[in-house]
Parts: structure tokens; C-alpha cells; sequence
């Protein structure tokens, strides 16, 4: 069942390669917090967040880029890869965005959680605590398992084929 929720966030990638060679990297982020923190595989995610039905859905990825990573978007064309549901039911619709970006210039947005849990303390995590280029096949198991479909499809898009939303 739906609970009606959607993500909008941008994917930033590079062309490597040539020719029957060329391919893709991805900008990826690891998600911060105790939950996460000890987990590699199925733990970074495309940056993105939340938006409003009345919200514009590339407007919202343009500032969920910027809270996350804490740099403006980079210029160019965003490129649509479509929408995936999520295992949780929330819809996530992700654009691409052809850019360098040094992982060590991003200052991550924070987050309160009361941790540990029932302590009534509250702290401050990173919304995602670190970022990394990755090929294709490093992104695959890294990703949650629903975001995979979006590093697919821009593989596809890139290598000259259909981008199938």
C-alpha cells in the first residue's frame, strides 16, 4: 500500500570511457546517522528528499542537492530518468546531471534524532556522512535496492540505447 510520499533527487555523473568502452560514474551518498553507520551494502542512496504535492519535483531535487551536499547544483542539462517505487511504497523520480564534483568540498546537511533511543538526548547526524564516485557495478551494491533502476537507466541513455522509465 502507498503512503503517498515522493523523493526527488539528481544524479550526478561523468563519462568514462570511449567508444564500446564508454560507461559511466555516479555520485552517490552514504545515509548518516546510527542506523546506517556500520552498513556499506544497500546504504548510500542518489541525494534527494521529500516534496509536497504542490511542489515542483526538479525544484525540489535542486534543493534537497543543496541541503544534502551544502554546494549549488552544478549547471547543465538534467537528463529525466523516471520514477521507481520503493520497497517502503514512497515513489522517487531522479534526473542526472552531467558534472565533476570533489566529494571533499560537501559540507552534508544535519539531522536531530533523540539517540540513543529513549534517552531523550538529542543529536546531530549528517543526513549522509560521505560521498563517492562509483562505477555501475560498485553502485549496485551500494544503492538501496530500489534506486538501482536509475543507474541502469542512465547506463543505458549514455551506451546509446533507451532510457525505459
Amino acid at each position: 500500500m502507498s503512503t503517498g510520499r515522493r523523493s526527488a533527487g539528481l544524479l550526478l555523473f561523468r563519462i568514462t570511457g570511449a567508444g564500446a568502452e564508454r560507461d559511466v560514474e555516479v555520485l552517490i551518498g552514504h545515509m548518516g546517522g546510527p542506523f546506517w553507520q556500520r552498513r556499506e551494502a544497500a546504504a548510500w542512496s542518489v541525494p534527494k528528499g521529500e516534496y509536497e504535492p504542490d511542489e515542483d519535483p526538479v525544484a525540489a531535487a535542486r534543493r534537497e542537492f543543496v541541503e544534502e551536499l551544502g554546494l549549488p547544483v552544478p549547471d547543465g542539462p538534467l537528463l529525466p530518468l523516471g520514477e521507481a517505487r520503493q520497497k517502503s511504497g514512497k515513489t522517487v523520480v531522479v534526473w542526472a546531471l552531467e558534472a565533476e564534483l570533489d566529494p571533499s568540498a560537501v559540507v552534508p546537511g544535519t539531522f536531530l534524532l533523540e539517540w540513543p533511543r529513549g534517552s531523550g538526548v538529542q543529536q546531530e547526524f549528517p543526513e549522509m556522512d560521505r560521498f563517492a564516485w562509483c562505477t555501475p557495478e560498485q553502485a549496485a551494491e551500494r544503492l538501496v535496492s530500489g534506486q538501482r533502476v536509475f543507474v541502469d537507466r542512465l547506463r543505458a541513455h549514455v551506451r546509446g540505447g533507451p532510457v525505459s522509465r
